[in-house]
């Protein structure tokens, strides 16, 4: 347990990951996925406090989870503990056709989350609050828990940042839609991604999908383009903040990355434009490596590509 309440919370499901290690292989290298999560690794690893926010089962994968966040710094304190619901895993294998992800989540302990268990204290005294549209999708509990955060935290002054993370096989899109938008309402930093926004405006235009995002309520949105960087809006300038070219190999989590890093310097003072910057050399890096955890860099590494 920290001292202090740490500035950047995040809400959402955190999961133990099975990777194919080659395609048509029996043998599956254990990882660790799960957007918040992530999210939240990325900003420690940038120098920030950090506090995650759900309910993990009382199993091994659990403690795999409790073991890593130690070791990564991240503040366990508001993860509570479901000894009758599992960790949620998931399975990712590879073929002709690209990689596939199977989940086994339903009924997990982080969709059986509700509002009693919100660490109000923490939440309050919060810079930033994170979450993510998987954050709302999980299920209902988890859904009107994560909206009851945001609006105790921005009643206490936190900022809200929201990845629209699109998941297709946990809700429909309307429902995505229609929850989004609301969300979106009560969000200060969107962070979406270029497939998500499309499917859920309709839009195929930078500025018209951005336009649509600031419409709905956030002061900033980093639309995320990949290796081109981020398009990043506010209600008076907008711009592409170029990538980082590297020797890319896994692009898997860089969405996560980018986000924590780009929360972590807005709460370190940073404006937009600057902390795109930062974030689009993080999120490169981190597709040097494989998975979404590990080649997650930590600042050093990010400020040395920055200042080139």
């Amino acid at each position: 347990m920290t001292a202090a309440f740490p500035e950047i919370l995040a809400l959402g499901e955190a999961m133990i990951e099975f990777n194919q290690s080659q395609p048509g292989r029996p043998e599956f290298l254990q990882g660790f996925g799960g957007d918040t999560s992530n999210f939240c690794i990325a900003a420690a690893r940038q120098g920030a406090s950090t506090g995650f926010v759900s309910a993990i089962g009382d199993d091994p994968f659990g403690r795999l989870l409790t073991g890593m966040w130690a070791a990564e710094h991240v503040d366990t304190t508001y993860v509570r503990i479901d000894r009758t619901a599992p960790t949620g895993v998931y399975f990712v294998t590879h073929g002709v056709d690209g990689h596939q992800f199977d989940y086994l989540r339903a009924g997990s302990a982080a969709s059986r989350y509700t509002v009693a268990d919100l660490p109000l204290d923490a939440l309050a005294a919060a810079k930033a609050v994170h979450l993510s549209g998987i954050s709302l999708a999980i299920s209902a509990a988890a859904c009107d828990a994560a909206f009851a955060a945001i609006d105790h935290a921005r009643s206490n002054g936190a900022q809200v940042s929201f990845d629209t993370n699109l998941r297709l096989k946990l809700w429909p899109l309307p429902r995505a839609r229609a929850v989004m938008r609301e969300a979106l309402r009560q969000t200060d930093i969107c962070l979406p991604s270029w497939d998500d926004v499309t499917a859920l405006t309709g839009a195929n235009d930078r500025d018209a999908i951005v336009d649509a995002m600031l419409e709905h309520g956030p002061r900033v949105v980093a639309l995320k383009l990949g290796k081109e960087g981020a398009y990043v809006a506010t209600p008076n300038e907008r711009r592409v903040v170029p990538g980082f070219a590297v020797e890319a190999v896994d692009a898997t989590g860089a969405g996560d990355c980018f986000g924590g890093a780009f929360v972590a310097r807005i709460v370190a003072g940073d404006d937009p434009f600057a902390a795109a910057r930062y974030a689009n050399a993080a999120a490169a890096l981190s597709t040097t490596g494989y998975g979404a955890v590990a080649p997650i860099p930590h600042r050093e590494a990010v400020e040395r590509l920055v200042q080139g």
